[in-house]
């Protein structure tokens, strides 16, 4: 018999549909996800996987409650127009439920197939400030050297206008989501000092009505075999591209120093000391991992998004869900 479900720790608390997860699978993903008490699933767009757009659009159609988020559309894939026409849909049709993640996109995907703009940050400020206008019913900005949609207007709007959030790591491309969405998707690890990091970036003047937090994420009553779960999603993180992430870290150094000192990625993660590991993921016992929620939120995160671990995506979604419920 399956545990009724609790409130969240703290504030909203979602989950990531794997991006791997077989197509058999994604629907009972969701619908469990759902009565185990998850506030919202996030979908991922990756190049050669599955569409953001439809996964959102199924999940949505598939569900009562749940909020749905797209983490992200790369700004450089659709028309700018047309992907508004696309999100504005979405939330007419399931009010209120939706939160649309925009971002760069991999630069490697995006050359491939010929989207990667010269200045990105050009590319992002006006892809979001024209989404945001759009999604509202107001008339498409002045065009730009991008994004070309001046006096569009979409006759079809939601009554609740969905937030638009950029899932960026950078400090400069931080600081245009201060200005032009509302709010951040941090990608995973998010740890409290990157969240506290990554939330000044946006500038004194922002009120980010979404920060959006990604972790990689294992529960057990064994807190050992939950940590060695997730160590494989850590293998990553000592790579260049990810020291935005790391740097704000009280052992970013010696990170950075034992990563240089390993063979290869995998080498790495599983020789990380266990303090690192729990504080680079939302991994341990149930009472562990709500209280590396509770963290992230008191850090300013508006949602905490948890990246299962584990080969077995429907047997880890409901030992997550531990994380939701006061044991004590």
């Amino acid at each position: 018999m399956s545990e009724s479900p609790a409130p969240p720790a703290r504030g909203p608390v979602g989950v990531m549909l794997p991006l791997d997860l077989p197509v058999g699978e994604v629907l009972p993903y969701v619908r469990r996800a759902e009565e185990l008490g998850f506030d919202q699933v996030w979908v991922v767009e990756d190049l050669g996987w599955r569409g953001g757009v439809a996964q959102a659009a199924t999940v949505l159609a598939s569900t009562k409650n749940l909020t749905v988020g797209i983490g992200i559309m790369p700004a450089g894939a659709r028309n700018a127009a047309f992907a508004a026409m696309e999100l504005a849909t979405l939330a007419q049709l399931h009010p209120g439920r939706l939160i649309a993640g925009i971002g760069h996109g991999m630069p490697g995907w995006m050359r491939q197939v010929g989207s990667w703009p010269e200045s990105p940050l050009t590319l992002i400020k006006e892809y979001a400030r024209a989404l945001r206008l759009l999604i509202a019913g107001e008339p498409g900005p002045e065009n730009g050297r991008y994004v070309r949609c001046e006096g569009v207007v979409l006759t079809e709007i939601p009554d609740i206008v969905p937030p638009v959030i950029l899932g960026v790591r950078g400090p400069k491309s931080q600081a245009v989501a201060g200005e032009v969405a509302d709010g951040l998707l941090l990608a995973e690890p998010a740890a409290p000092a990157y969240i506290t990091a990554s939330l000044r970036n946006l500038g004194a003047s922002a009120n980010p009505r979404e920060t959006v937090v990604y972790d990689a994420a294992a529960v057990d009553d064994d807190e050992e075999a939950a940590l060695s779960r997730v160590r494989a999603a850590l293998e990553s993180v000592g790579e260049p591209q990810w020291a935005a992430h790391i740097d704000p870290l009280p052992f970013a150094e010696e990170l950075h120093a034992h990563r240089a000192a390993s063979p290869d990625a995998r080498h790495f993660a599983r020789t990380m000391p266990a303090d690192w590991v729990r504080q680079l993921s939302i991994a341990g016992t149930p009472a562990q991992a709500r209280a590396a929620i509770d963290a992230r939120h008191a850090a300013g995160a508006t949602s905490v998004v948890l990246a299962p671990a584990g080969p077995d995506a429907l047997a880890a979604l409901d030992s997550l869900a531990r994380a939701l419920h006061d044991r004590h």
